[in-house]
């Protein structure tokens, strides 16, 4: 049993490295949606879907 401890590798670093990689992920996420939210087409399509609630006969 002593012959495999001395091989065991440390993680002292691993939770860490997962809460950074998890920040990255979720800032790219998060530049994407930014991205697709104030691009032109949702602006539009958003403004049309409201002008069509807005003129709806009753």
């Amino acid at each position: 049993m002593r012959y495999f401890s001395r091989f065991r590798r440390s993680d002292a670093g691993t939770t860490t490295a997962e809460y950074a990689i998890g920040t990255v992920a979720a800032a790219a996420f998060a530049a994407v949606l930014y991205g697709l939210l104030t691009g032109q087409s949702v602006f539009a399509l958003l403004g049309g879907l409201v002008q069509r609630a807005l003129t709806v006969a009753f």
